[in-house]
């Protein structure tokens, strides 16, 4: 169930970044944001730990900076993966969306999904 929830509120985020990337970055309706949120999460569970074991490297060398690079690869897989359904015009907006949806899902995850939280703020 939790997976669900997740997978609504990630594609609620992918139309949200597109409103603010526009129109560098643009999903076409609420359906195609639910199939790229779900092919976004198939490759961040299959491709990602893959793209980051190879470039470990270069992930120390920058701090951790690098795994921003490798998300908006995994965008711009998911851009190429639904064809025009989705449009993410250059590496650029890739970095920027996927900074975004990754500080929103965050956020997300942060204030909903997160039960020790709600605990410890009830109790101070």
């Amino acid at each position: 169930m939790r997976w669900l929830f997740s997978l609504a509120i990630n594609s609620l985020v992918f139309i949200v970044v597109a409103g603010f990337l526009q129109p560098d970055f643009y999903v076409a309706n609420i359906p195609t944001a639910v199939v790229a949120a779900l092919v976004l999460s198939v490759l961040n569970t299959i491709i990602r730990p893959i793209l980051i074991f190879i470039t470990l490297p270069v992930t120390i060398f920058t701090l951790g900076l690098f795994l921003f690079i490798i998300n908006a690869i995994t965008l711009e897989m998911t851009d190429y993966i639904l064809g025009d359904a989705i449009r993410v015009n250059g590496f650029g907006t890739a970095i920027l969306a996927s900074i975004l949806i990754s500080t929103f899902s965050m956020l997300i995850q942060y204030f909903v999904f997160d039960p020790k939280n709600k605990k410890t703020s009830e109790r101070k």
